[in-house]
């Protein structure tokens, strides 16, 4: 990525350092789920290439034994978890348990041991236990992947550090449906909240 032309103003005020990895990371994939990598629903942008990206990265995980996490946003069939989200956003009560919307794509099928986030909200660790279960496999750091990276990616970046997990974006592992929010938040994320590497970078660092 080329440096932001606002970029100087955050080296001023002391943003944009990095904390780096730790000896103990963990990968967790935000919503990438059939309805968000078909544009007639919730995808477009750039969100196909990612996801083709964070396959690579995956296996790069497993062959390391790294704890893995999948994040879907998941509604009752009747609405009645639902909450101001939604009324922002209803078509996201689609996204039922057995909707096909809402699965984990193929080619990302979870493994045995890999832990699936069942969530109602933007972030993987608001309302649920991501923070705990990686806690327990005594990770260090979250490798974020997924989308959309303006929403639930960023919400669960921004939720990881405040657990004081060293966070990373995949930068060519999360998408959005439109490329300006996605600039914009990756931009913002690197300066306050995470260090921002490439799947290659992560892959040859660990």
């Amino acid at each position: 990525m080329t440096e932001h032309p606002e970029a100087e103003i955050y080296k001023r005020q002391g943003m944009g350092n990095r904390a780096g990895l730790g000896a103990r990371p963990a990968l967790v994939i935000v919503d990438f789920v059939v309805g968000f990598a078909d544009p007639a629903h919730f995808g477009g942008g750039n969100i196909g290439p990612a996801i083709t990206e964070t396959v690579k990265l995956l296996a790069h995980a497993r062959a390391r034994g790294w704890p893995v996490a999948h994040t879907r946003v998941v509604y009752a069939d009747d609405g009645a978890d639902a909450g101001v989200f939604t009324r922002k956003a209803p078509s996201l009560l689609k996204l039922t348990e057995t909707s096909p919307l809402s699965q984990i794509v193929p080619e990302l099928t979870p493994t045995r041991g890999e832990y699936v986030v069942r969530k109602q909200g933007a972030s993987g660790f608001f309302g649920t236990a991501l923070a705990a279960w990686l806690t327990q496999r005594q990770a260090d750091t979250v490798i974020v992947t997924g989308c959309t990276t303006s929403g639930c990616v960023r919400a669960t970046v921004v939720d990881a550090m405040q657990h004081n997990f060293r966070t990373i974006v995949a930068t060519d592992c999360v998408g959005d449906r439109a490329l300006a929010p996605h600039e914009a938040n990756l931009f913002d994320m690197g300066q306050k909240y995470a260090d921002l590497m490439s799947r290659a970078e992560i892959e040859a660092a660990t």
